[in-house]
Order: C-alpha cells, then sequence, then structure tokens
C-alpha cells in the first residue's frame, strides 16, 4: 500500500457530520464546553452540505409557544397519531420543547422568516411549518457552527468509530480519509456526537441510469448515520420503519408546500376522489387509526397504490385550478426554483405547465432517516426529567455505546424533526456531551496506534483492489479480481427492492422474502471486502456502500423481526396483513454483535407520557 500521510487529532468532542444535527452541535458544544476541544468533520463542506443544503422555503417544525399556537405535547400527539402509534415521546417532547429557541437563534442570525402583515406573527405554511427565504438556510448556521468549534475538517469520510482500550464500551474517536488528499485522519476524542445522514439509495430509486442520482432524499445521505454506530455494537430502534414519499412523478419535487399553500388535492385519472373509496379495505387492516385526524401519511400513500394497482392510475395533482391566481402561480415556480429545481426543468422538458396541465405523482422508493417522518434511528436515552427508567441511562442522547451519542437521522424513536428539530437534537446532544466529559474527570481514553493502523489498512484495501486487479482485464469494468462500488450499489438496491418491499413488488414483502434477502446482504457482505477503487472519489463510494450495505442489513432484519403490517403505504408483510396491537405495539431494538456480526433482536416497552 502506498505510504500515506496520516493526520492526528486530539479533542474533547468530535462531531461526525456538519448538517443541521451536526451545526446545532458545534454550536451548543461551544456555549457549554468553554475550554473544551471541540472539531468537526464533514463529508462535503459545510457550508452547503446536508439535506437543506440548496435551501428550502419552509421550517418544518416550529411550535409557535410565544404566541400560544402549538404546544410540545401537541406535536407528540401529531407524530404519534402520523407514526401509527409508535414514538419514543420522551425524546419527541425534549426536541418539541427546545425547537423554537433553536429557530429564533436562526432569525437572529440573518435567515429571513416571512411574517404574516396582520398579525405580525411568523407566516405559517401549516400548522407546524413557517415559510421562510431559505436561499442561505444551510450557509446561516454552517457560519454559527465555525465560529464555534476549533477546526471544521472538509471532504473527510468519516467510516469507523474508535473504541477506547482502557474501559469495554467506550468510544475513543473516528477514523476516515480525506476524499481530494488521501490523507488518512486520526480523531482521538472523549466523545463523539453523530450528525451524519440517513440512507437513500439502499432501495432502488425510480430514476435509474443518468437519472439515479435524482432521488427526493439527498443522495449522498449513505447511512453513516447508522453504519457507524451499528458496526461498534450500539443498540438500533425502529429501523423497519422506512419512509415512502408521494412526490411529483420523475423529479422528486415536494408535495406538502402545494397542498398547504396553494390547497391543491389529488385525483385519479379519471379525475375522480378515490381516498373514500379505501376506507373499509383500509379500517380492516389497521382498525381506528384509519378515523384519525389528520390521516396518518402511510394510509394516504396505500389508498394511493391501491387505486394505482386497480387501474385507475396515473394520481394527478390538482393545480391548474390554483394556478389561474398570478400569486399562486408565482408561488408555485417558486416553491421548486428555491428548492427542487430538477422538478422545473423536468416539466419543461416534459411540456408540463400545472396551469393548463395537472402533473402526475407518484409514490417514491423507501428511505430510512429518522429525522423525517419515521423513527428509524439509533436507541438512545432519554431526558432525565420524564423519561421512563428503561429509556434513560445518565446522559441525554446517547447511545448504548458509553460516549457515543446522537442527533438528527442518527437517533431513533423520535420522527417530524426536519432540519430545526434535527439542529435542536444536536444541541440537546452536545449540552449532554459536555456533562458527560467532565463527569469523567482525569479519567483518560486509549487509542493504541495499532487499532488506528489497523483501520488505515482495511480504509485504504480497496485501493489496492483495484490497483492489482485492475492488470487482468484489458477492458471494460467487469474483473474477476474486484467489485466497482457502482455495481454493488446497483446490486444492494437489486436485493433491498425485490426481497424487502421495493418499488417492483408494491412495497410487498414476507418472512421468507426476508430472510432469503437476509442471506443475500451476507453474500454481498463477503463480496465488498473485494471492492475495488480507481480513485479517492471512488474510494468515497465505496465505504458509502459499506456503509449502506451493513444499514440495509439492518432494515431487513427489523422488518422480519416485526410480524405486522404496521404502516401500509410504506410496505406490507403479506404473510401478517394486519396491524396486530395486542402482540407489536412497542419498539423494535436490535443489537449486532461487532466481533460475530450475529444480530440479536429484542422488544421494547412503549410508553405514552402525553395523553
Amino acid at each position: 500500500m502506498a505510504k500515506r500521510k496520516t493526520v492526528w487529532e486530539d479533542c474533547d468532542i468530535l462531531v461526525v457530520g456538519g448538517g443541521m444535527a451536526g451545526t446545532g452541535a458545534a454550536y451548543e458544544a461551544r456555549y457549554w464546553g468553554r475550554d473544551m476541544r471541540i472539531i468537526c468533520a464533514e463529508k462535503a463542506n459545510i457550508d452547503r452540505s446536508g439535506a437543506v443544503a440548496q435551501g428550502l422555503y419552509a421550517i418544518n417544525c416550529y411550535m409557535g409557544m410565544q404566541w400560544d399556537e402549538n404546544q410540545p405535547e401537541d406535536h407528540v400527539r401529531y407524530a404519534r397519531n402520523d407514526l401509527m402509534g409508535l414514538v419514543r415521546e420522551d425524546l419527541a417532547f425534549d426536541m418539541a420543547r427546545h425547537v423554537d429557541s433553536a429557530v429564533h437563534k436562526f432569525e437572529e442570525w440573518g435567515l429571513p422568516i416571512m411574517r404574516n402583515e396582520e398579525t405580525g406573527r411568523y407566516q405559517r405554511e401549516g400548522k407546524w411549518q413557517i415559510m421562510i427565504h431559505g436561499e442561505s438556510y444551510k450557509p446561516i448556521v454552517a457560519e454559527a457552527a465555525r465560529k464555534s468549534v476549533d477546526k471544521i475538517y472538509n471532504r473527510i469520510m468519516i467510516t469507523h468509530l474508535l473504541m477506547d482500550e482502557a474501559k469495554e464500551n467506550r468510544v475513543g474517536g473516528a477514523v476516515g480519509f480525506n476524499c481530494r488528499t488521501g490523507d488518512y485522519h486520526v480523531f482521538k476524542a472523549k466523545a463523539v456526537i453523530v450528525g451524519a445522514g440517513g440512507a437513500s439509495h439502499i432501495f432502488k430509486p425510480r430514476s435509474v441510469g443518468e437519472g439515479m442520482g435524482r432521488t427526493w432524499y439527498a443522495p449522498w445521505s449513505s447511512g453513516s448515520a447508522y453504519a457507524l454506530p451499528i458496526q461498534v455494537g450500539a443498540k438500533m430502534t425502529q429501523m423497519e420503519n422506512r419512509i415512502v414519499l408521494t412526490r411529483f412523478k420523475d423529479g422528486y419535487g415536494p408535495v406538502g408546500a402545494y397542498f398547504l399553500h396553494l390547497k391543491t388535492y389529488t385525483q385519479n385519472t379519471y379525475g375522480e376522489e378515490y381516498e373514500s373509496k379505501w376506507y373499509e379495505h383500509t379500517k380492516a387492516m389497521v382498525g381506528e387509526y384509519i378515523d384519525h385526524t389528520p390521516t396518518p401519511t402511510c394510509l394516504r400513500n396505500h389508498a394511493f397504490i391501491e387505486e394505482v394497482k386497480a387501474g385507475r392510475g396515473p394520481i394527478h395533482m390538482v393545480t391548474m385550478e390554483a394556478f389561474q391566481d398570478p400569486h399562486l402561480e408565482v408561488i408555485g415556480w417558486e416553491n421548486f426554483l428555491g428548492m427542487t429545481v430538477g422538478q422545473a426543468v423536468v416539466w419543461a422538458s416534459q411540456n408540463i405547465d400545472p396551469k393548463y396541465t395537472n402533473p402526475e405523482l407518484t409514490t417514491s422508493e423507501p428511505y430510512v432517516m429518522g429525522s423525517h417522518a419515521t423513527c428509524s434511528g439509533a436507541w438512545v436515552s432519554g431526558p432525565e426529567d420524564i423519561s421512563p427508567p428503561e429509556y434513560f441511562w445518565g446522559y441525554n442522547r446517547m447511545l448504548t455505546v458509553d460516549g457515543l451519542f446522537g442527533a438528527g437521522d442518527t437517533v431513533g424513536g423520535t420522527a417530524h424533526k426536519f432540519s430545526s428539530g434535527s439542529f435542536t437534537e444536536g444541541r440537546i446532544a452536545a449540552k449532554a456531551a459536555v456533562k458527560y466529559i467532565q463527569d469523567m474527570g482525569d479519567d483518560k481514553i486509549q487509542v493504541s496506534n495499532k487499532q488506528c493502523d489497523d483501520l488505515k489498512e482495511i480504509i485504504f484495501k480497496p485501493l489496492e483492489n483495484y490497483t492489482v486487479g485492475r492488470n487482468e482485464i484489458t477492458a471494460g469494468t467487469v474483473s474477476p479480481s474486484y467489485l466497482l462500488p457502482i455495481q454493488g450499489l446497483q446490486r444492494l438496491e437489486k436485493i433491498m427492492d425485490e426481497y424487502v418491499g421495493g418499488i417492483s413488488v408494491n412495497y410487498m414483502t414476507n418472512g421468507n422474502l426476508l430472510t432469503r434477502g437476509i442471506e443475500l446482504l451476507g453474500i454481498l457482505q463477503e463480496d465488498l471486502e473485494h471492492i475495488g477503487a480507481e480513485d479517492l472519489h471512488q474510494l468515497m463510494r465505496g465505504w458509502e456502500l459499506k456503509h449502506r450495505t451493513i444499514t440495509s442489513e439492518c432494515v431487513a432484519q427489523h422488518t422480519l423481526f416485526r410480524e405486522e403490517t404496521r404502516w401500509p403505504g410504506y410496505y406490507y408483510r403479506g404473510d401478517h396483513m394486519k396491524l396486530d396491537d395486542d402482540n407489536w405495539h412497542c419498539l423494535t431494538v436490535s443489537r449486532r454483535d461487532p466481533k460475530t456480526g450475529e444480530w440479536a433482536m429484542e422488544k421494547a416497552p412503549l410508553y405514552h407520557i402525553v395523553d
């Protein structure tokens, strides 16, 4: 292996990921840890990284407590309803009671938040959303993080966590490499806050070939939020709770702003309202949940999917009425030009003007992301003042590995915290991490050079695999000695799509399919030991694939364990087609043994702390 420079960094707190959760953690860590050394490692560039990199036109999570618009209890009820009863209510309440202060910080730092001219309050788009001029949303919060930390390392792909050799089950830092220079980076830290992204591209997307990067969730989100803790034996929860989005066809443009602000609605290809047709059918599956208000997102998806299966697709969004109003027409176009330029381009390329043509909708491939409308992620300790004993073990948002904290996509059990809520959770985790370090006192972590050197050899092995194996073929990309990242990714997506409930099977799976899928994922894991990387960019792609694969294995294990269809419209267990509250009104928890790779599954009690 070529000799590579090693960059050593000793710090108190390492923040992995510079998205909304990571920036929140970096900012808050400095407030409570005035004299601590705080480092942030980001795979891209912190100014334009994470799920809000391009910008947003709304903040999706704001209570409005100063005007008594909503209270934290209201948000817990909302999330619990949308997730069909299963959320960590202690975590949801904790985030909701602090999120408004984070939004006020954004405005203080220069984010333009629209206000209602009559009331002076923030302009609402929906019950929880407020309108912003969000082109510079991410650079604004990134600046606050940059001013707070001792150093930001951009272009660092974190591949593994380090473990303390002086005390069992305690984190000791992380390692990775610079995607531009190839330098090996070793971060020794007393506490690590994982604020990396969830997982897109683990299921085959609807857009393939030249358009395969056109997904709804950020295509660079490679499951590192889950893979990093899974690798060291941290427990995970609700990883079966993937999300499927109804989106504009081919461009994945978001529909929420149109529904909420433009008051649009959907209809089938014959111009008919269709959701009520499936009421009795859905009630037979899920019982009284179909009568909840608002209707849970997965159940609206279910009606959409069934209507298309019945031959009455495609489903259209009725935009022609709203777009006759020049003001609403401007808002409709600005929404996409500011957030999803690709959707506007797709419409233009297909001669679709929503003023004269009602555009098609579709359901997306599944995503796994704990910050949006699912509860997938790590099993973490909650806040001391409201968490039941089973949910608390010393420090808020600490995983089951000592000194390892999570925020945003990383944390399971708490949904609907997108952007502002993730930032808030980063702040919560950072405050707890500082307290954890203070309680450590003079206790030192020990990470040997051997642990770092061994990981260095593993990390750069794909470059060596390619260099040696490339000499065995004269042309093309198929080699008997190595697998390229794109080849492995397509194989992963095919397995997850066909066996774990993707688009090609209308989100259907069963026990036998899942068992076979897990077997195939295990074979893929073995083959990934022979992955080849032509350059540093492909090395990053290779490690993204490895993170996606271990995340996918966790998703499949959880989906097999939960023997019911809790979220029709997200996925279906064909052998257990009904919701089963008698046996499964609980949370699922997994742990992968770092030494053997074996998975252990268990049920965790579900507590409703809000009426």
